[in-house]
């Protein structure tokens, strides 16, 4: 299914106020990401605690 926009769908929009939502969204994506790499260390840890292994030290 296509959709066209109407003359008046664009004229009406902020080329401004979608800069900063598309700003907005990519900081958010930014972030997600650096959360979700903290909850895999986090499991990474857990999962070596729980093993028995120390997490701060090398296992020989």
């Amino acid at each position: 299914m296509e959709t066209k926009a109407k003359n008046t769908d664009t004229d009406l929009r902020d080329v401004d106020l979608d800069e900063e939502l598309a700003g907005i969204l990519t900081a958010i994506s930014i972030v997600s990401k650096r959360l979700a790499k903290k909850l895999l260390a986090l499991q990474k840890r857990d999962e070596s605690t729980e093993k028995g292994g120390n997490p701060d030290e090398q296992d020989e």
